[in-house]
């Protein structure tokens, strides 16, 4: 399949979703077709560029040398973009649904559709330079998604988050200045693009100092520890914008971008052993207990869930420091496979507060009997995420510890004994919400709970897609690991 078709995955929602505003529609019907219909053709276009992969690269911009804006599609960027034209679109159906009582919803749905291509062009690029233009771009589009609703808290909330992101931007900024510098090439290269010997000791000390300062960077997206207290806050968006932020397009893209400098930019042989790999580890497993505890302590539903996402993604992050084909393989498989638990969770929020209205762990009681089709959703997603055996989560989790246990890392050890503890604790307060809402005692007046009942299917769709996904692939994973081995391989 041709390159070029890549630049037509990226620029078709952007394009068409910056007119949504100039567009007359007949009616909302309409609009839902277009937007729908624009979405699902990218996706489309994704999948048929994954699976005819292209072996040429496409120059868009070419500003001096080596340096330009292209994009290429490898193994790596497939997984992200596969993740993300998959969810891309039952996201939008579900946000119909959600969004129908809601202020300014052109201008919602111009910056959702716009932000499905800035998110595939960061899976598309090519070297480290379009990868950082696209990734600033994110945070560009996505500021007004979280700032939709226009009250105080969502201002502030937005105004973090841009804080936060262009902090992160900075150190990226430094990596990527340092491997143009230093790198035989700015393109993403398995195995990296430095060379020790070439250096000296001297620069490659400097060059670790970077690369922990670019991890960082990148991984504030991600919310790894101490850069996480944006992700909670930016929980007053719509449930579709924090869907996206939790599960599809902001902390994956944050995650893929610590893949992308460390096994294809820094490379392996260059980090591993040595102390910028520890420091990058020890930040992981810090924030895999910290983001459980912190969910723990939460009694607002979707804060709850976004201190879940905080230890859920250094999950992915530790994979990628244990830098091991099968700590990489690790990191692949629950970057997928959080994506459909999280997004499940999310929308299983959005609707139950879009129908009762309700946002609090002890407004539960009783809502299980009422929502049955919601809360059933909800309790597979989260068994999934303590990582019962039989449901997506165990897998991912189980080649993690694996890896844990065979990289003769002393570190990555305590990195296990994280992933136990955060285990336990997902499950007391996942299944604190199950119970309260499938068993609320006796005494409970279910005339409390008239009127609620569950939503639409436009809302239920989603869900009972992602219930079918989280069990499929818990129970017949092995499609997607030999598709993870083969990436990883590539690497080592």
């Amino acid at each position: 399949m041709s390159a070029g078709f890549m630049v037509v995955a990226i620029l078709l929602p952007i394009l068409a979703g910056a007119v949504i505003p100039l567009i007359s529609f007949k009616n909302r019907v309409w609009m839902e077709v277009y937007i729908e219909t624009v979405v699902l053709i990218t996706s489309v276009v994704v999948w048929c560029l994954i699976l005819n992969r292209p072996q040429e690269a496409f120059v868009l911009f070419r500003f001096t040398g080596n340096i330009s804006v292209s994009f290429q599609l490898d193994g790596l960027g497939s997984v992200f973009a596969g993740i993300v034209a998959t969810l891309w679109p039952l996201a939008t159906l579900y946000s119909f649904e959600y969004m129908k009582h809601e202020r300014h919803e052109r201008y919602f749905f111009l910056f959702y559709v716009v932000t499905y291509g800035v998110t595939l062009g960061i899976a598309f690029a090519e070297d480290i330079l379009s990868l950082y233009f696209f990734y600033e771009m994110l945070t560009m589009v996505t500021v007004p998604l979280v700032m939709h609703t226009l009250t105080r808290e969502a201002i502030l909330a937005s105004r973090t988050y841009l804080y936060y992101s262009i902090g992160g931007a900075a150190f990226a900024f430094i990596g990527m200045i340092f491997i143009l510098s230093y790198g035989s090439t700015g393109d993403f290269v398995p195995g990296g693009v430095l060379d020790a010997a070439r250096l000296g000791t001297e620069r490659t000390n400097l060059l670790l100092v970077i690369y922990v300062l670019c991890f960082c960077g990148f991984s504030v997206k991600a919310a790894m520890f101490p850069f996480s207290a944006w992700l909670p806050k930016a929980g007053v968006a719509p449930t579709p914008v924090t869907a996206l932020l939790h599960a599809v397009a902001v902390v994956k893209a944050g995650a893929f971008a610590t893949m992308r400098i460390t096994y294809y930019s820094f490379g392996t042989e260059f980090l591993k052993g040595t102390w910028a790999q520890n420091a990058v580890m020890l930040l992981t497993i810090i924030t895999i207990i910290y983001g459980c505890s912190r969910a723990l302590k939460e009694t607002h539903l979707k804060r709850r869930f976004a201190w879940s996402t905080v230890s859920n993604l250094s999950y992915i992050l530790f994979g990628v420091t244990m830098m091991s084909p099968l700590g990489l393989i690790g990191a692949l498989a629950h970057m997928i496979f959080h994506a459909v638990m999280k997004i499940c969770t999310f929308f299983c929020a959005g609707a139950i507060i879009y129908r009762s209205g309700r946002e609090y762990v002890h407004q539960m009681d009783g809502m299980g009997r009422k929502m049955p089709r919601v809360f059933t959703a909800f309790t597979v997603s989260a068994l999934a995420l303590m990582g019962v055996p039989g449901l997506c989560g165990f897998v991912s989790k189980w080649n993690l510890a694996k890896a844990a246990v065979n990289s003769q890392n002393g570190l990555a050890y305590a990195g296990l004994a994280a992933l136990m503890i955060s285990a336990l604790l997902t499950a007391i307060y996942m299944l604190t919400i199950v119970v309260r809402a499938f068993f609320p005692g006796r005494e409970f007046d279910y005339g409390t709970l008239e009127g609620i009942s569950d939503p639409n299917w436009q809302m239920l769709l989603p869900l009972a897609l992602f219930v079918i996904a989280i069990v499929l692939f818990g129970l017949h994973p092995e499609p997607v690991l030999q598709v993870l081995r083969a990436i990883a391989a590539e690497l080592h």
